[in-house]
C-alpha cells in the first residue's frame, strides 16, 4: 500500500492510497481474480464505516486499486500502544469502535447488486490490521480481498482456511462455507481483546492449535477476577462467541444494536469526537511500541501520469 496523488485538471491533487499486487502473484490468476474483484465490489459499497475504492487501473499488466486515504491508526496500533503504555482500553470506546465495524458490516452483508440481487457478502478477514481509526474518529473496515461475494471472487470455501487463524469463525476453522455470522464471531473476539487485552484463542507459532481454541476452547468468567467486565457486555459477549453459529448473534445490525444499547441507555455516550480526542492523546508521544512496516517507504504516484511515473 502506498500513499499516492491523483492528479486533474487545473492543478487538481487529492491525496489516495494505492493499492498493487506484489508482481510475484500478478501473473496468477486466482490473485488477479480477488484483486478485480475486490474493486468491482467495493466500488458500489458506499458507506462511512467502509474504506472506499475510486478507480482499477492497469499498466503492463500490474493491476492497481485507487483508494481513500485514511490518516490514522490500525486498531492493531491502537492496541499495541494501549499494552506499551500497560493502560486499559476504556470499555465504552472499545463498545463504540465494535459497534462502528457492526454497522460496516451491516451495509456489507445486506449489500445487492443494481438488479437488486442480494451480493452474498462475507468479509471473512475481520481482524485488527483490516479497521482503520482515523485522526478524525472515524473507524473503517477494509481489505475485502478474501470477502466471499456471489460472482466477484476467486473462491475456493470449503477447501481453504481464509483469513487471519486468531480471529476465524468455528466454521472457518474448520473450512465449512461461512455466511454473515461467521463476521460477528471475529466482532465478538475483537470486543472480547480490547476489554481484556488479550485473545484468548491465539498460541504463537501454533496456527493447528490456534484453531482448535477457536473450535472448542470455552470462555472463561468474564464477569469474575482478572475481568470483572460488565453484565451486559459479558452477555454479548458470550452470545457473539457461541461456536453453534445458530444460537449465535444472527445479524452485525443486532451486535451493533445490543452495543449502542449499552453505550447510550443512560444517555450520552461515545462519539467519533471523543475517539478522535483520545486517540490523539494516546498517540501524542508517537508510537510506544516497535512498528514493522511491510512497505516503510511512501512513494509519490501520479494516477493519471506513465506508469513508470514514481518518485522517492
Amino acid at each position: 500500500m502506498y500513499e499516492a496523488e491523483s492528479m486533474g485538471a487545473g492543478h487538481f491533487k487529492k491525496r489516495v492510497a494505492v493499492k498493487i499486487i506484489r508482481e510475484e502473484f500478478s501473473t496468477i490468476p486466482e490473485f488477479r481474480s480477488n484483486f478485480v474483484g475486490e474493486a468491482k465490489l467495493v466500488a458500489n459499497l458506499i458507506h462511512a464505516n467502509i474504506v472506499q475504492i475510486y478507480h482499477l487501473g492497469e499498466k503492463y499488466g500490474q493491476y492497481f486499486m485507487v483508494m481513500e486515504y485514511v490518516d490514522g491508526f490500525t486498531l492493531e496500533d491502537f492496541i499495541l500502544q494501549h499494552r506499551a503504555m500497560k493502560k486499559e482500553i476504556p470499555e465504552k470506546l472499545a463498545c463504540f469502535i465494535i459497534s462502528r465495524v457492526c454497522r460496516g458490516l451491516a451495509y456489507a452483508h445486506q449489500a445487492r447488486d443494481i438488479d437488486g440481487n442480494r451480493l452474498g457478502i462475507v468479509h471473512r478477514d475481520v481482524n485488527p490490521r483490516n479497521i482503520i481509526i482515523s485522526k478524525g474518529g472515524d473507524v473503517k473496515l477494509m481489505d475485502f480481498g478474501i470477502a466471499k461475494a456471489l460472482q466477484y471472487m476467486f473462491n475456493h470455501e470449503g477447501h481453504i482456511i481464509a483469513g487471519k487463524d486468531e480471529y476465524l469463525s468455528p466454521e472457518a476453522a474448520r473450512k465449512e462455507v461461512t455466511d454473515p455470522r461467521s463476521d460477528i464471531f471475529s466482532c465478538g473476539i475483537l470486543l472480547m481483546e480490547l476489554l481484556t487485552g488479550e485473545n484468548m484463542y491465539f498460541v504463537s507459532g501454533d496456527p493447528d492449535k490456534t484453531r482448535e481454541n477457536v473450535c472448542n476452547q470455552e470462555l472463561p468468567n468474564l464477569r469474575e477476577e482478572p475481568y470483572q467486565l460488565d453484565e451486559n457486555i459479558v452477555e454479548i459477549i458470550e452470545t457473539a462467541l457461541r461456536k453453534d453459529r445458530e444460537r449465535r448473534t444472527q445479524t452485525a445490525q443486532l451486535l451493533m444494536a445490543a452495543l449502542e444499547y449499552h453505550l447510550y441507555k443512560n444517555g450520552y455516550g461515545p462519539t467519533n469526537e471523543k475517539l478522535s480526542h483520545y486517540t490523539k492523546t494516546l498517540f501524542a508521544k508517537g508510537f510506544a511500541f516497535d512498528r514493522i512496516e511491510s512497505n516503510p517507504e511512501k512513494k509519490t504516484f501520479g494516477i493519471n501520469a506513465p506508469a513508470d511515473h514514481v518518485s522517492e
